[in-house]
């Protein structure tokens, strides 16, 4: 099958799209409509964290609200496979007067009623989180030089 084709096909997923807007548009406000799109059982990990529950899920996007000043993602592409999926996006956010974006992805299994039973992103904390933090960016930056392999 042609990559092309097969991301056509994936953009026409009626789901992933609706997830996809879902995310662009995540307000504090919309946090009560993850229900919709989750499992009450989810299990969702991340680099920093893995939780089961739709409770738990809420408590993180709500955190990550109080925390940084207008987080928002983008989705950039949206692949369906049965009932499994992966989306690519950027997170983008603010703390601290210190505006950042992130560079990941997510793989999504959904169960039997469309909703999704696990998320898991993957995104480098060293290359896009900790390299580009004040401080600590340039510590992180000399040690994945002197770790490379020569060019």
């Amino acid at each position: 099958m042609r990559e092309d084709a097969a991301m056509d096909t994936a953009e026409e997923d009626p789901t992933l799209a609706r997830l996809a807007h879902f995310f662009e548009h995540l307000r504090p406000d919309t946090l009560v409509q993850l229900g919709a799109h989750y499992h009450p059982t989810v299990v969702f990990k991340d680099p920093f964290q893995e939780v089961q529950g739709l409770a738990a899920l809420q408590r993180i996007f709500r955190h990550m609200f109080d925390v940084l000043e207008a987080p928002r993602f983008v989705v950039h592409t949206r692949v369906r496979q049965g009932q499994e999926a992966f989306l690519t996006w950027d997170f983008h956010g603010r703390a601290r007067g210190w505006a950042f974006t992130l560079h990941g992805a997510s793989y999504l299994r959904f169960g039997d009623d469309g909703r999704i039973v696990l998320h898991r992103d993957y995104w480098d904390t060293a290359e896009e989180l900790y390299a580009k933090l004040p401080g600590l960016g340039g510590v992180v930056r000399w040690l994945r030089r002197r770790l490379a392999a020569p060019q």
